[in-house]
């Protein structure tokens, strides 16, 4: 009996060792750190669009992809709401819409969008506070069709007048519904606040959307459609002699304008001021801003690494880190750059309980302060460079936005070999560069600040900052 159990031990001994060492040899070895993981310098040149000027003045660039039987188009206008006229604010925008909905010269809207659906092509256009944009995505085959109705949309809409008035009606609807999104309604009006003084800066109203007839749409797109203010991408399935073919058959007469743009006075950066929009919430918006570096100034390589270590490099932003992990006061927090044509906006964001709303406002002024005295570290700077380079690669996934982008280097005035340059000049930028760039435009003195928030949240704060402004909702 003895010797039986003794082998039944010894057996179960084996058992386990065998079990074991099965065990031990299939575990997986220990992970490096990804920080420490080093890879090949990426070498990436996107391809280069062909540029080709109509005699009438207009630009295309011209790129061929013929993977997908799909041609897109898209023209980009020198135009915006920030030419919307005094008390008519919104018309650029209801300009662009009626362009879509309201009909061509012989043809109705609704006949439009039958012919659009019946390619199962997609045309959009916007409008934004600086430029306009018309779209276009048609199959091969209906390249010739597609690029008539394009045409003529951009050339000679009718804006018909039940378009117009349902344009208007639901334009009106939106505004009154801003209300009912706070965040909304307050990067709006902070868009407002730092444009003060500027066209930039006019929002449109129930009342100034009200008082846009036809006769505004009609005078507004002849001053601003016409060959010499729009250039044009054409990608895709097509190559430069269809393209260009293409283009000047419904184009090509295209006359250009008599009269010349004007161009508007840049925002000028301002003295520092503290705003707050009562609202009944549970919750506040915070936001800081400055105007910040243009697109043309060598200034702004700095500050997208200054962004991304701020607050929109994610978990690893000192604005995440500090308020959302650490102090666990946020919902949302981050930060954001967007250089423009001339000037640049740069903001710092926060939604959090009302009840922490003036702790909040306190890290946000400290981090972006700290920021232009204490140096960051060169593992902020490597993580900063990489992750922008990297994602730079990821604005060419395809043809139609590398054609483009090469299109808003010219209409950004910006040098010929921008993008082939961009990753050096990231990847040169030094702790002192990105120093020096924080200290000039990061004034603490010229910080706007904005805090949608309910009416305990403004006592609260007016203690600390007695200059500090109400304001209504516009």
């Amino acid at each position: 009996m003895k010797d039986k159990i003794k082998k039944t031990r010894f057996l179960l001994i084996l058992c386990a060792i065998f079990f074991y060492s099965i065990a031990f040899a299939a575990a997986p070895p220990a992970l490096p750190d990804p920080d420490r993981i080093a890879f090949k310098p990426l070498s990436f040149t996107p391809p280069r669009a062909e540029r080709v000027v109509l005699p009438n003045g207009l630009v295309l660039y011209i790129l061929a992809n013929h993977e997908l039987p799909l041609v897109k188009i898209t023209a980009v206008i020198r135009t915006g709401s920030m030419y919307d006229p005094p008390e008519k604010e919104g018309l650029a925008k209801l300009t662009g819409q009626v362009m879509r909905t309201g009909g061509i010269e012989g043809m109705t809207g609704d006949a439009l969008d039958e012919a659009l659906e019946s390619m199962a092509a997609n045309l959009t256009i916007s409008v934004q506070r600086d430029s306009g944009a018309l779209s276009l995505s048609v199959l091969r085959d209906d390249r010739e069709k597609g690029l008539e109705l394009f045409s003529r949309i951009l050339r000679k809409p009718v804006f018909e007048a039940e378009k117009l008035t349902l344009a208007k009606d639901l334009k009106i609807e939106e505004l009154r519904r801003i209300a009912d999104d706070p965040q909304k309604l307050a990067f709006r009006e902070f868009g407002r606040l730092l444009h003060e003084g500027s066209p930039r800066g006019r929002l449109s109203t129930a009342v100034s959307i009200s008082r846009i007839q036809r006769d505004d749409l009609i005078a507004f797109h002849d001053r601003f459609y016409h060959p010499e203010n729009v250039m044009i991408a054409i990608s895709g399935d097509v190559n430069r002699g269809e393209a260009e073919a293409l283009a000047t058959r419904h184009l090509g007469n295209w006359q250009p304008s008599k009269e010349k743009s004007e161009s508007l006075p840049l925002p000028r950066p301002q003295e520092g001021k503290f705003f707050v929009l009562t609202k009944d919430l549970t919750q506040s918006i915070v936001i800081f801003g400055w105007l910040a570096p243009a697109k043309q100034d060598v200034q702004s390589f700095p500050f997208e690494i200054i962004d991304f270590i701020i607050g929109s490099g994610g978990f690893r932003s000192r604005i995440f880190q500090e308020i959302r992990t650490n102090q666990g006061l946020a919902y949302s927090a981050g930060s954001f750059y967007s250089p423009k044509n001339g000037y640049g906006i740069f903001g710092a964001y926060t939604l959090t309980k009302s009840e922490s709303t003036v702790k909040v406002v306190s890290l946000l002024q400290g981090i972006v302060e700290e920021f232009g005295k204490k140096p960051i570290t060169e593992k902020e700077l490597e993580g900063a460079k990489n992750s922008i380079v990297n994602s730079f690669i990821f604005s060419f996934t395809s043809t139609d936005q590398i054609a483009l982008q090469q299109l808003m280097i010219e209409y950004n005035d910006l040098p010929e070999d921008y993008l082939i340059t961009y990753r050096n000049k990231i990847n040169n930028v030094t702790v002192n560069d990105i120093r020096n760039a924080a200290g000039e435009y990061l004034d603490p003195a010229r910080a706007i600040m904005l805090i949608v928030g309910n009416d305990t949240v403004y006592k609260e704060v007016s203690s600390l900052f007695p200059a500090i402004k109400k304001i209504d909702r516009p």
